[in-house]
């Protein structure tokens, strides 16, 4: 092949991104621990006040909250998700846990 030879890259039809719905997150699991704890904060913070102010009233603080997140991360009945796709941080909790596996 000479320098002037151009090689271009027909992507697969059968990409694993072609044949993930939408919805799914294609991403790789982030260590609580390596997480600095002022971005792990603010994180969790950003999820709760986005989470639970759709599904239903709560009394529970926003610390109340954080605090909640925050156990279910270290007792990993949740974790931390960043999409490949979106490149963006998400938390992953119970249900939606097993989904991915």
């Amino acid at each position: 092949m000479s320098k002037s030879d151009e090689v271009i890259r027909v992507p697969d039809d059968e990409s694993p991104h072609e044949r993930l719905p939408e919805f799914l997150e294609e991403g790789v699991d982030v260590p609580v621990e390596q997480i600095n704890p002022d971005t792990l904060r603010n994180l969790i913070s950003e999820f709760v006040t986005r989470e639970w102010e759709e599904f239903c009233f709560s009394p529970d603080t926003l610390e109340d909250k954080i605090e909640q997140v925050m156990d279910q991360l270290k007792s990993k009945k949740a974790k931390v998700v960043f999409d490949l796709k979106t490149e963006t941080c998400n938390i992953i909790l119970g249900e939606n846990l097993k989904r991915r596996r």
